[in-house]
Formats: C-alpha cells, structure tokens, sequence
C-alpha cells in the first residue's frame, strides 16, 4: 500500500490534466488519473514513472454514478488517502442554439456538471472525516459568460461554478478548500494549433497559455493556509480581451 498522499485528476487529458497530474506527482503525491479509455493514458503515466513519481490510470465515465462511487471506494482503500481532488472533463462544443439538440446540450451538462457533482461528493466523503482536503474544479471562459454560440457549454459551466460556489461554503467550515480557477484563453493544445493557426502563432508572444503554468497555480490553491484561502481566480494570458 501507498503511504503517500493521493491526489485525484477526473479528466486527465493531454494538456491541463496531465500538467496538473505530474505537478503535483513532483511533490511526492501518488497521482490516480482518469478517462473514459484508460489507454490513453500511458503516456502520462509513462512521463510520470519516468521522473520517479507514482501514477495509477482508471479508465471511468464519469457521468455515472456506480463508477464514480467504486473508483473512490478503491482508492481509499487499496491506494492511499485522498488529499486533492482536481476536475478537469472538458466539455466544449459550438452550435448555435437552432442547431443544438436535445442529446448535445444533455450530453454537455452531463460532462460538465452531472460528473462535477458526482466527483465533489465523493470528495467530500472521504475528506469530511479526516478535515482536510482541496477539491478543484476547472472553469473556463464559459462559466461567466454565454457567448453566441456556446449555450450548451455555458449553460454547464455555469451550472458547475454555482456547485463550487456551494461546496466552498459548506466545506470551508469543515477544513476543504474548495477552489474553481477559470480559464479565460486559449491552452498550448494540440487542438488549438490545428484549429486555430492564428491563435496558435501567439503562443511565442505568451498570448496563449501554458498547461505548465496553470498546474503550477493549481499547485499554489493546494499549499494556501487556511486564513487566505482562494475559491476563485481568473488565469489569462496578458492580450486577452476580458
């Protein structure tokens, strides 16, 4: 068994999630990483291995509750104790509202929100009793402004921030910081530079973010001491219009 600390990436995809994951696996936690298909994840694991840290994959959706139950039930108990909880599912998508169908905007909310609530609660069981613990929940542009386009994504995000919100008021108290960072520009992604060039070009004029950047300030929520603790802050790159 681990005696390390765990922390808890839900969504650790190629960028953010994987940056957050292998900061936080520098300082020592054993890092158990999520997707819906667990093969994509060895790299991440590989890299991790690599710097000598301790990575744990799950392939889980976590959009339903039995997996979600299940995942935290093993980890406490064949792993270690849970200490941070980061998540990270991405759910953007951009239709305009005539287009948007019952399955997308359902679809959307249930990656974005539904999965958001089922991770938080989990967390919180587990935390609860030890009274302590920091619960992250990645925000984005979306989650303060519905732009054209994005009702959908908007809708979820907004619906997400309005969970961290609650959970940092019922769970302050009792020793969990509960953080939401909201991501106003676009990431270094492999998804950015083929799909928007333009954008893309500015990452040299750090007009773009970088996933290191954002992991390191994950990092920083998890180390504030209770007396200045953050719920929300806005990381942007310094040409974004806001």
């Amino acid at each position: 068994m681990y005696r390390s600390p765990v922390a808890v990436v839900i969504g650790a995809g190629d960028a953010t999630g994987s940056a957050v994951a292998k900061r936080f696996a520098k300082e020592g936690f054993t890092l158990c990483v999520t997707r819906r298909s667990v093969d994509k994840l060895n790299t991440l694991v590989s890299d991790i291995e690599a710097a000598s840290g301790v990575a744990k994959p799950f392939g889980c959706d976590a959009r339903v509750e039995k997996e979600m139950v299940e995942l935290f039930a093993h980890i406490e108990k064949d792993i270690g104790p849970i200490e941070v909880v980061v998540f990270n599912i991405g759910a953007n998508v951009h239709f305009s509202i005539v287009e948007t169908t019952e399955r997308v905007f359902r679809k959307v909310w249930e990656m974005a929100a539904l999965s958001g609530f089922l991770t938080g609660r989990e967390a919180a069981k587990v935390m609860i009793p030890r009274g302590k613990g920091t619960i992250i929940f990645t925000g984005a542009t979306a989650s303060l402004r519905g732009s054209k386009g994005f009702s959908a994504f908007a809708s979820a995000k907004f619906a997400l921030r309005a969970l961290a919100q609650s959970m940092a008021r019922e769970l302050g108290p009792k020793g969990i910081h509960v953080a939401h960072p909201i991501i106003d520009g676009a990431i270094d992604t492999a998804f950015i530079r083929d799909n928007f060039p333009e954008r893309y070009a500015l990452k040299d004029q750090d007009g773009i973010l970088n996933p290191e950047h954002i992991a390191e300030q994950y990092w920083q929520l998890h180390c504030q001491p209770r007396d200045s603790w953050t719920h929300e802050l806005d990381l942007r790159p310094w040409m974004e219009t806001f």
